[in-house]
């Protein structure tokens, strides 16, 4: 099977030395996101909510540049910093799979890059 790289402009570019996404056969595997505005660079301001709609933006874009869509998750991992944010964060993340929603895990770790409080990668099938 062949890999193919998938990268756009409408999510943040790379923190490192790894892809936005990957594709092998039938699977596309996105790299945790963070909430940055892709247009500024930045982490986006506001609470776990608000943080949780930029990551999964992100997530849509690189999806879409894939030609996928989030209908096609079948797996996610979020990491969080506080646990204590579970549950506002899985209001906003239920807003993004109304129907059917992803397999998933949540686990609190303690840091992420640049800071953030929440980072989430997929798993789609194309």
């Amino acid at each position: 099977m062949t890999k193919k790289i998938h990268q756009t402009d409408m999510a943040p570019a790379a923190l490192g030395p790894y892809s936005q996404a990957v594709s092998v056969g039938n699977l596309l595997f996105i790299s945790g996101q963070l909430p940055i505005d892709p247009t500024t660079g930045k982490m986006v301001e506001g609470d776990i909510a608000t943080r949780t709609h930029q990551v999964l933006a992100n997530m849509r874009a690189i999806a879409e540049a894939a030609g996928a869509n989030l209908d096609q998750v079948v797996k996610t991992t979020i990491f969080l910093t506080d646990l204590g944010d579970f549950q506002a964060m899985n209001s906003a993340y239920a807003t993004h799979f109304p129907a059917a929603p992803p397999a998933r895990s949540t686990v609190q770790v303690a840091a992420l890059p640049l800071g953030s409080n929440i980072e989430i990668e997929a798993i789609l099938s194309l």
